[in-house]
């Protein structure tokens, strides 16, 4: 046989191939839906200044942060007709208490109906480190949780905890992102170091579309934390971004700068809540070109679903 002829037959061999290592190493989900339970808008419930998302991805709930103040989570669940007491995993995206303020009151309350409730907590490594001149209360809220049976496992890189679903672990501070308050300070063993947040984590869905991603603060950087993913997951699309990024005080200039790189990852979706700014949120939605359908405000309830992209809260619509 001409050996020409035998050319489309060993490339479609070698695409055939290439497809099947792909899908052995890489799952995507098949259903995900995100609800914004804490942060500062509210259409329905409370808001506060903190951050919480409900995410339910192929059958399985988990709990993105837990709010500021004790109650607010839980009575906005309420409020929305959402049952948490099946929610057995919980996410900590970083030590400060508007993230992690509701997670003893959720864990004693839903364990009466069961008490699996919130019984893993999943962090970044460094969130028990001693803050010099700061208050770290997650030292209580972790010996508390302890003695309610609730178990701490802590991250340092990328780990796929379910398929097709990734904490990020602690990511590298490449680009000048710096957008926390810089007063804070970590003790060491060779002395005070600045507390640049380095626990820090975000969580990554892995979808036929893209990445989605969620984020408490993205105190390491919006555009450090997808860069992160894309090198240490797998190359790919990040499709969608829901959480906070902590741009509110970001320049214009920067602004512009985290536009164009978002553009090359191919965002297309976002929901800008807590910490995103809403005047920043605005200034990315101009320079992407986008529109409140795809880029909105996060508020109390509202959701992202892979069927049906985002559904803006009332107030934020």
């Amino acid at each position: 046989m001409n050996k020409c002829a035998l050319l489309p037959v060993f490339l479609a061999s070698f695409i055939f191939h290439i497809q099947t290592v792909l899908a052995q190493e890489f799952t995507q989900v098949a259903s995900l839906k995100v609800t914004t339970l804490s942060t500062m808008l509210a259409s329905r419930g409370i808001g506060e200044w903190g951050y919480a998302a409900l995410i339910e991805v192929d059958g399985k709930k988990i709990l993105f942060d837990t709010g500021n103040r004790p109650e607010t989570v839980l009575q906005n669940a309420k409020d929305l007709d959402i049952d948490l007491s099946d929610v057995e995993d919980v996410i900590l995206s970083h030590n400060h208490g508007d993230h992690t303020g509701g997670l003893i009151y959720l864990r004693e309350a839903l364990r009466k109906q069961n008490p699996k409730a919130l019984s893993r907590v999943h962090v970044g490594k460094g969130i028990f480190s001693e803050r010099a001149n700061s208050k770290n209360s997650i030292w209580q809220t972790r010996d508390k949780l302890i003695a309610l049976g609730s178990e701490f496992i802590v991250y340092d890189e990328p780990t796929e905890i379910f398929p097709g679903v990734w904490l990020t672990g602690q990511v590298p501070r490449i680009h000048a992102e710096k957008n926390w308050s810089g007063r804070g300070q970590i003790a060491t063993h060779s002395g005070l170091i600045e507390d640049n947040i380095p626990e820090d984590l975000s969580l990554v869905i892995d979808t036929d579309d893209g990445f989605v991603l969620v984020s408490g603060c993205g105190h390491a950087g919006i555009i450090n934390t997808m860069e992160h993913i894309t090198a240490h997951i797998h190359p790919g699309k990040i499709t969608t971004a829901i959480g906070g990024f902590h741009l509110v005080s970001a320049s214009d200039e920067h602004l512009a700068w985290t536009a164009k790189k978002l553009q090359g990852f191919g965002l297309e979706q976002m929901i800008g809540a807590h910490c995103t700014g809403i005047d920043a949120l605005y200034t990315l939605r101009g320079h992407l070109n986008s529109d409140r359908k795809h880029m909105v405000v996060g508020s109390v309830g509202d959701e992202f679903t892979l069927k049906n992209g985002v559904k803006a809260g009332f107030i934020a619509h």
